[in-house]
């Protein structure tokens, strides 16, 4: 291996880092606790970039970066573990984004994820979403959701990702990962056949078009557990998200589908904890036959007032997690208050008065 490369990967796994940034004639840079450290190496060049993608990445990944100038990969060595890479090219140079994956999958409980979550994982049939924005943990939250079947729960998993992150040893499960570009030509020709395969549980690694929206819709209408992501910042814009990928034409269907066969969707944000790194806060919402008559009529907008008072069915807005999470002493008032969808009604609740969604005083903890 180049012995720069080498330094790079080795002083990233020294540091913890969670994602690498390599561009020509500039220094490289970790991202530490969710912050950008430049560290002491010498620049790269643009040769030397093209040089270690060519060592790690198949022929296809090279064929795509040619034609489209960008694409993803993902990458194992022994020292170092697996790592998932995006090569682009900016001002027209090549340059690289790596992240580090994990090789040990983590469990919810270490997660410090809702067991809720679990037991929504162990459904029969539906879509379960996991959504967040970009680099909220929705990767290591699919994976520690697998392994939680896999470890309990005879189950036939079939995943289809682009690219392949977390590596899965069969327990009680049996699981097939398919890799977009290697295994098959694309989502969408992964979707037409993955029926045929006999899957209990079925891994879509991103929701990104209406093909594969309605491909998950077909398979949760006939019996089939689907689990995937989406990059969204609440659960109530993820349902909008996922509806907005269809035309006008077949919005109506999709909408009466969606909302018979959605099962939940949980959406997580990192907080910085109060001992050290991060741990996520999550809202989840449940599709109970409120939430489903919403989604049916087209009335989103409404969803969150049903989020608010859903705890009976398993259901919690960020903030109320945020609430659990500060009482819990798992992080402080004012990273709460921070990271609230309604830092207002946070902070008056942390002073014991308690307001609705229109600000209305509804009670405080001394009546």
């Amino acid at each position: 291996m180049d012995p720069l490369f080498h330094q790079i990967l080795s002083g990233a796994l020294a540091a913890a880092a969670s994602d690498i940034h390599i561009k020509p004639q500039s220094p490289v840079v970790f991202r530490l606790d969710r912050q950008l450290v430049p560290i002491d190496c010498p620049f790269p060049t643009e040769d030397w970039i093209l040089t270690q993608i060519t060592q790690v990445a198949g022929r296809e990944t090279l064929e795509k970066l040619q034609t489209e100038f960008e694409a993803d990969f993902a990458f194992t060595l022994p020292e170092f573990g697996r790592f998932r890479a995006n090569a682009f090219r900016q001002r027209g140079q090549l340059t690289l984004a790596l992240r580090l994956v994990k090789s040990t999958i983590r469990s919810l409980e270490e997660l410090r994820l809702p067991a809720f979550l679990g037991r929504l994982s162990e459904s029969h049939r539906g879509i379960l979403l996991v959504t967040g924005a970009i680099g909220a943990g929705k990767s290591t939250t699919l994976a520690a959701l697998i392994d939680h079947l896999n470890r309990n729960h005879r189950k036939h998993i079939v995943t289809l990702e682009d690219p392949i992150e977390y590596l899965f040893e069969d327990r009680l499960s049996v699981i097939e990962q398919r890799e977009v570009g290697i295994d098959t030509h694309s989502f969408a020709n992964g979707l037409r056949h993955v029926l045929r395969q006999d899957p209990d549980i079925i891994v879509i690694g991103e929701m990104r078009d209406a093909t594969s929206a309605a491909a998950a819709m077909t398979a949760a209408s006939i019996g089939h557990l689907v689990i995937s992501t989406l990059h969204t910042p609440d659960t109530a814009r993820s349902l909008q998200r996922i509806l907005d990928f269809f035309p006008g034409t077949d919005r109506e269907h999709a909408r009466r589908l969606f909302s018979e066969t959605l099962l939940a969707v949980s959406c997580q944000r990192l907080i910085a904890s109060e001992n050290s790194g991060v741990i996520p806060a999550v809202e989840i919402l449940v599709n109970t036959p409120s939430i489903a008559k919403l989604i049916a009529a087209d009335r989103t907008e409404k969803i969150s007032a049903e989020l608010e008072l859903g705890s009976p069915d398993g259901m919690q807005t960020f903030d109320q997690a945020l609430q659990e999470m500060v009482r819990t002493r798992q992080i402080t008032q004012s990273e709460a208050i921070e990271h609230a969808a309604n830092p207002e009604a946070l902070r008056m609740l942390f002073k014991g008065v308690v307001l609705h969604e229109g600000k209305r005083i509804l009670g405080s903890r001394a009546d």
